[in-house]
C-alpha cells in the first residue's frame, strides 16, 4: 500500500524559496528608506533646495508657478533626478525604465510630498502624475490600490445608484472597478440591487 501524497513538505519548501526570493528585495527597500534623497543634503543640490523647498512648499502642486519653480532649479535637480531613481526623470524609458522597487519609494515619496503642504492630497497628486509620467491605466490603478491598502487614500467607491424592488434608493459601496453589473450597498442583497441607468 503507498502512502498518500502530503504536500505540505513541497509547499514549505516553496514558502522558503519565495521568502528566500523576496528579502533582497526587502533589503533594498530597507537601505532606500534610509537613504531616501540624502543627495539634497550635499552640494550642488543643498543650496538650491534650501532656496526652493520653501517656495514649493508655499506652491500648489502642478501649478505654472511650481513647475516654473522646477526650471529654476536647473542642474541641482538634474543631479537629483541623474542620482535618484524613484524618479521617472532618472530613467531614459521614463515610468517605464523603473523596477516595483523603484516604484514603491516613488509613491512613498509622492505621500510624503504631499504631507509638505496645506494642500497636499496624494489622490489629486496621482491624476497629476498619471498625466505628467504617462501612466497607464494598469498601472495607475496599483499605485492607487496599493495607496489605499495602507491607508495614504480613501478607498473609492462604485457609487452606482439604484433602487430596491420596493423603492428604497441604494448606492453601491463596493469599491470602483469591481467586476460585472452587479451592486451591493452593504444591506439589500446585490441581486436586488437594479442599478438606475447612467
Amino acid at each position: 500500500m503507498t502512502t498518500p501524497y502530503d504536500s505540505t513538505a513541497d509547499t514549505l519548501k516553496h514558502s522558503l524559496r519565495v521568502g528566500a526570493l523576496m528579502s533582497p528585495i526587502i533589503a533594498e527597500l530597507v537601505d532606500r528608506s534610509v537613504k531616501h534623497d540624502l543627495s539634497k543634503t550635499e552640494p550642488p543640490e543643498l543650496e538650491i533646495f534650501n532656496e526652493f523647498t520653501p517656495k514649493l512648499k508655499g506652491s500648489t502642486y502642478g501649478s505654472e508657478e511650481y513647475k516654473g519653480f522646477l526650471v529654476a532649479m536647473g542642474d541641482a535637480l538634474k543631479h537629483h533626478y541623474a542620482n535618484n531613481r524613484h524618479h521617472p526623470e532618472h530613467h531614459r524609458a521614463g515610468i517605464r525604465g523603473m523596477t516595483l522597487v523603484d516604484l514603491i519609494e516613488m509613491l512613498a515619496d509622492w505621500k510624503a510630498a504631499t504631507e509638505r503642504r496645506t494642500d497636499g492630497d496624494l489622490a489629486a497628486s496621482l491624476e497629476i502624475q498619471r498625466e505628467r509620467f504617462d501612466i497607464g491605466d494598469q498601472l495607475f490603478v496599483i499605485l492607487c490600490n496599493t495607496a489605499e491598502h495602507f491607508g495614504w487614500i480613501p478607498k473609492v467607491l462604485c457609487g452606482a445608484v439604484g433602487h430596491a424592488p420596493n423603492g428604497e434608493r441604494l448606492v453601491c459601496n463596493m469599491e470602483n472597478g469591481h467586476a460585472g453589473d452587479e451592486h451591493w450597498d452593504g444591506v439589500m442583497d446585490c441581486l436586488e440591487f437594479k442599478a438606475d441607468a447612467r
